[in-house]
């Protein structure tokens, strides 16, 4: 098993790039969080790897931390998840955003990944839960959401508002509000 590369980075087209290590190049596919924090081309580079070896193939995939490649190894784990779309989530996420999602349950998150659907989303938040180590990412900090703020929550979300202005606007809902005037109250505040 080929667990770290250290090499001059030759070539990189997203996802994959070509590692030079001792003369022999790697082909290497890498999530965009570690693709942006590459160096220029010539220069040294260092990845840690997984290796994936298939009947017609064996795919190498590159990670900037060990919290990256420790996310990307649970995610594969799960049935009818492949790297392709473990490196999607880990493209679209970082690995403390993935946290968060999964302890909040928040499938809104990763349905805005390409390629992620609803079922999927389910599956990959009841799945890892319990699954991502604490070294992994934070645990979304704050009170949890009643069932009428978490649906408020929802409504905002599919609007298209950010999780952040989805948060605000309900921190700032009286307490007890019933959904359809929360939603209401919340749009009033998000308009301001």
């Amino acid at each position: 098993m080929i667990g770290k590369l250290t090499g001059t980075l030759i070539d990189k087209q997203p996802p994959q790039i070509l590692v030079d290590c001792g003369g022999v190049g790697y082909e290497v596919e890498v999530p965009m969080s570690t693709f942006y924090g590459l160096p220029a081309l010539g220069q040294p580079v260092a990845l840690l790897t997984h290796l994936v070896v298939r009947e017609d193939a064996q795919l190498l995939y590159g990670f900037a931390t060990t919290a990256e490649r420790g996310a990307f190894r649970e995610l594969i784990k799960i049935g009818g998840v492949g790297p392709r779309t473990a490196l999607a989530v880990l493209s679209g996420l970082s690995v403390a955003e993935l946290a968060q999602a999964v302890a909040a349950q928040e499938a809104g998150r990763l349905i805005k990944i390409p390629g992620i659907g609803k079922k999927t989303a389910e599956r990959l938040l009841l799945e890892l839960r319990g699954r991502l180590a604490p070294d992994l990412g934070p645990v979304a900090a704050g009170a949890p959401l009643d069932d009428a703020q978490a649906d408020i929550q929802q409504a905002l979300l599919a609007l298209g508002y950010s999780e952040r202005e989805a948060a605000a606007a309900i921190k700032g809902l009286p307490a007890g509000v019933g959904v359809a005037e929360g939603i209401k109250l919340a749009l009033k505040a998000l308009a301001k």
